[in-house]
Formats: C-alpha cells, structure tokens, sequence
C-alpha cells in the first residue's frame, strides 16, 4: 500500500522566480554553485564523467541543486551542461544497473549512499531518460544490498532512497519498489536513541553517525517518509526530534549546532552548511507529507536566516562553520575551537573544512522556490510566499498565478490570477506563523495557517495580502536574547578587514574569486541590548538583498557596552557569554541589520537595564 503526500511539488518547468528571488539565483549562477564544473576538480574531473577525481557524493549534490537552478531560470547553456553530466552518467551505467563509477570487484566495498543521492537527482532530472536509468538503478540496489547489507553513510541515509523509489513507483506502480523501500528501512539505522540516550545531550567529543549534524538533519523526514508505505505515525518523530535539537543544541536562529557532531547551545560553536541546506529539503518533504504548515515556518527561519548567513552575498565563497555570535572569521592559532572540524572551518572559501557543503550547498534555494507553490486535491497553495509565477492546468484550463512581493523584508503580497476560460479551484495562500495578523482582500487571516479562497477563477483576478510585524525578544541560554522580527532575526554587524588568500593545495587552486578570505573586527562588538523597544526602517532591495552593504530592513535599538570578555584560549572568539554584565559606557543608539545580511556580527546577547 502507498499513501499519497497531502501536497505534491510541481515540475520545475512549471515555476518561474521572480523579483529579488530570481537575483538570488541568477547570483548563485554567477558564483560558485553555478561554475563548480569550470573551476573545481571534483566535479570537472569527476570519476562520474571518466575522471580521476572524486567519484562518490560531489558530482550528484552539485547537480541535485544546479539541475533545478539551470531550469528554474530557463538558462540554455546551463540546462545543456546538466544534460551533458546526465548523459555521460547514464551512458557509463552497467548493462545490470549498476550505475556508480567504480569496478565491478570494488562494488562489496563502495558506500551505496552516493547510490540513493544520484537516484533522487535522476528523479529530479525527470522524464523517461531519468526515470528509467532510475529504476534500473534501484533493480540493481534491490540486488546488491542482498549480499552487501546498508553500511556506513548509507545505514544512516537509508530514508534518502525513499524518494526516488516513490517517484518511480508513481510513474509504473511496480510495487517491488515499495519492497525495496520496507528493505531499506529494515537494515536502515534507527535514530530512536536520539530522543532516549541522555548522551546526546550533550555537545559530542568525537566524531560519530549518530550525532552527526547532516544525518540528523537529514533524518528529520525519515520516518514521515516510511510512513507513507507502513501507514505509521507520519509526524510525531519527526516533531518530538526537531524540539530535542532545538531544546539541547540551538543556538543559530532557528537551526541546531553541530561543528560536524552535535555541539551543544553555545553561540559560538557554530553549525555545517549542509546541515542548513538539509534541513530546508527535510521541512519542505515533511510539509508534503504531513500538510503541517509549522514545517514551512521552519524553512522559512532556515532560508531568510541561517542559509545567506553561511555565504558571501555574491555567492563566491562559503562557510563551513557558521557561528551566532561571530566577530572575527580567522582561523585558530592553537588548535580548533571545533569538535572535529579543521581550525579554519569558519573562514570564507572555496572549501573551507572539506568539500561537502561546496557540492551540496546549491541546492538550498532552487528547492525553496520549488516550495513556492504546490498542489493538492482540487487547489494550489502558495507554500512559500517568494516572488514567483506558476503555469499549470486546471480541468484542461490553463492558469496563471503571479505573486509580487517583497517578503520577508515587506509586509505586503500581490497575486495575479489568469485563466484561459472560467474554471473552480482552490487557492490556499499560507500565512507565515511570524505574522502578528495578515488581511486578505479585507478579511483577517489566521498565522500559522492557510486561508483557503475556493470561487470560480475567471479573466485576470488580483488577491491582496497585507500583513504586520511585531518585536520579540526571544530567550537563549545563559540569560541571553536574540531579536525577532516577523520572519527575520537581527544582529549586530561588526566592522571587518578582509585578508584574501589565494593558493593550491592537494591539486585545488584557490584563485578570485573563488579564493579564500579571514575577516578580522574592525569595530566594538561587545554589546547588550539596553532596553526592548526598538523601531523599523524598510529601504529598496538591492539585486543581492542579503548584503551587509545595503540591508533592505534595519532596525533601530537602543544598547550598552559592557565587558565582554574573549575566550580564554582563541584570541579571536569571544566568550560564549560575558561573566561581567556592568555596562560600560552610555546607552547608544545602533543600528541592526537582518541576520542573514551579515558577515561579522552578534546575535545572541544580555539585556540589561
């Protein structure tokens, strides 16, 4: 048996970006995500393509995020380039289905995981080519994990498989398929200890599956996704694991730490870019699944927050290791501060720490503007309110839905509605839990829900939004606050210098603009919030909204310096909390930008009167 998702992603033809969305990605196909085929060996030597380069996870993270972006942008070249990689991976698949680049005496012995991840980008990539060198694929997996059960990085990734096996299933209704998923999940890791062992909360002092930061953000869907073939509980886990994370190791706005393992609630300790990007594909298959809109406001805090934090604005450069209180980005002296990461994992790059998150981190926007409309049962939904337009059918009808907006930095949505001829459908428009209160077309709207327009579609119809805002002074450990305001969180930027570092290392040349850079302060970053009343200014959104050079929402707040003290061992890292909160100096008038706009900043800090 095979239980539908309650909501289901359209092609990736079908939606077009829009507005500062649309800068967001022709921005990351300008940098690196969209030239890691011209530039980095792993993929432009890939063993994928016939290389001698890495030949395991590179090549299908990268293109399950530059796929997705080539399309959604409608860019020729680019889509070709992605056919040229899918092309010569088809061509080399072995006559029995094999299909990753190693030898036939090396097969016992490969880790499958790269298996499930080029199957879902097969899946992605669609159509009869993708499709079929899937399920020829997954024939072969059913076979092949007979002998050689789950190990390693594909016992802990199992649940990965689950969605290029639904995909095929729902285009052939072969329900060997749906064998193969129960198989998978019964040599697949369980994370029930997660929420069971008192070990986990605590930060890791070694490396390990079990608490490594992108398993476990991974493993958020695991079970949501097996319930569509046991029938289980398709939403409890995934809550009850989400709230032990958050409880015992958040720290960054809205995202969990692990610097790779689980790293406890300091704001210094930081969390992987691929943990983030993740994490957003994890909410947005759990939304699909459960219709749980508390997923989406999820992403959301992921996507405006902790995602373009981890990035330089033009996209060329990336962090490991993102932190929330970050005033200094130089690599440590005497040592790591990180549980198992290198000393520079913190730095600006082309792979700072390791390559992983370099392969994997294009995929973050492209899916969540794959999220900006969905559809279900007699309805579309506007999921993610992002500036875009979806071209669907109807009934046979053609339809045509706009949405101008400026959010998360505005207050206001604008959709367009066009038909080809009168048709009935539903159009749900989510409202962002963030929301104070929202009015659509002059009626109130409930946050954290979905207003449902149900009415005959005729002509071109417009539907308008108007929402509001209001401050929160959200409590962290320690007696520390971070500042929320609707969908986005602020902090303090600090003034930096930037030292560039251009080099080769292992046969990676790191040049501009794809080289690598320390920030050292430049200005005090040793404040406390002075009082809770603050005010907002909203100003143009540039081409690259996330800029700490022209933040497209500031807000104004009064603070105090107070003696903020650094680590005791890392001259460039402050203290994970000031000892001594006596203000120093008089209150002061700041301005604090989106967290996301910023390279250097404080987030979590005291208030003190």
């Amino acid at each position: 048996m095979y239980r539908y998702p309650k909501y289901s992603f359209y092609n990736m033809n079908d939606i077009k970006p829009a507005g500062w969305l649309r800068d967001i990605l022709i921005a990351q196909a300008k940098g690196l995500s969209g030239n890691l085929d011209k530039v980095w060996p792993d993929v432009r030597d890939s063993g994928w393509i016939g290389g001698n380069r890495e030949g395991w996870e590179r090549v299908p993270c990268w293109l399950d995020g530059f796929i997705p972006l080539s399309h959604l942008l409608g860019d020729k070249a680019m889509i070709d380039r992605t056919d040229r990689y899918i092309d010569t991976i088809i061509s080399n698949q072995k006559p029995d289905g094999w299909i990753c680049p190693c030898g036939d005496a090396e097969r016992a012995s490969y880790d499958i995981w790269a298996a499930f991840l080029i199957c879902k980008v097969l899946a992605l990539y669609g159509g009869s080519k993708g499709l079929d060198a899937a399920e020829k694929a997954l024939r072969n997996l059913k076979e092949h994990i007979k002998d050689n059960p789950l190990k390693a990085w594909g016992k802990f990734r199992w649940f990965e498989c689950l969605i290029p096996i639904y995909r095929v299933y729902e285009s052939t209704r072969e329900e060997w398929l749906l064998d193969l998923a129960k198989e998978l999940q019964s040599q697949g890791a369980s994370y029930d200890w997660l929420l069971t062992d008192p070990k986990f909360k605590e930060p890791n002092k070694e490396w390990n599956f079990e608490g490594h930061i992108v398993n476990l953000a991974m493993m958020l869907k695991s079970s949501a996704l097996a319930s569509q073939t046991t029938g289980d509980d398709d939403m409890g886990f995934a809550e009850k694991a989400y709230s032990f994370l958050m409880e015992y190791h958040g720290a960054i706005p809205a995202h969990f730490n692990g610097d790779e393992v689980l790293a406890g609630n300091s704001p210094t300790r930081g969390a992987e870019l691929c943990s983030i990007v993740e994490a957003m594909y994890s909410y947005e298959v759990l939304f699909s699944v459960t219709g749980d809109t508390a997923w989406l406001d999820r992403l959301e805090d992921a996507a405006f927050n902790s995602l373009p934090a981890a990035m330089s604005p033009d996209m060329w450069t990336h962090q490991y290791d993102q932190m929330a209180n970050q005033m200094a980005c130089v690599a440590f002296k005497n040592g790591s501060h990180f549980t198992t990461n290198s000393p520079d994992a913190h730095i600006y790059g082309l792979e700072p720490n390791y390559g992983c998150c370099t392969a994997n981190m294009g995929q973050g926007w492209p899916k969540l503007a794959l999220t900006s409309f969905m559809k279900y049962d007699g309805g579309i939904l506007s999921a993610v309110p992002v500036p875009a337009t979806l071209d669907t059918e109807i009934n046979g009808v053609k339809v045509n839905i706009s949405l101008e907006t400026g959010y998360p930095f505005k207050k206001s949505l604008k959709y367009t509605v066009k038909t080809e001829k009168p048709v009935a459908f539903e159009l749900g428009i989510r409202i962002p839990a963030s929301a104070e209160y929202a009015v659509i077309d002059g009626s109130l709207a409930v946050p954290g829900g979905i207003y449902t327009l149900s009415r005959l579609w005729e002509g071109e119809i417009a539907v308008n939004v108007v929402f509001d805002f209001d401050f929160e002074l959200e409590a962290m450990p320690k007696d520390m606050y971070v500042l929320r305001y609707g969908p986005l969180f602020y902090s303090f930027p600090v003034e930096y210098e930037k030292f560039m570092h251009e080099y080769e290392k292992d046969g990676v040349i790191r040049k501009f603009p794809y080289c690598d850079y320390e920030l050292y302060p430049k200005s005090k970053w040793n404040y406390a919030f002075a009082s809770d009343i603050f005010e907002s200014e909203e100003h143009d959104i540039p081409p690259l909204p996330f800029s700490d050079e022209t933040p497209p929402v500031t807000v104004k707040a009064t603070m105090r310096e107070i003696n903020w003290e650094n680590d005791e061992r890392f001259e460039n890292l402050c203290a994970a909390a000031p000892n001594d909160r006596t203000p120093v100096g008089k209150p002061e008038e700041k301005v604090l930008i989106p967290y996301g706009c910023t390279m250097l900043r404080m987030t979590i800090m005291p208030l003190i009167s």
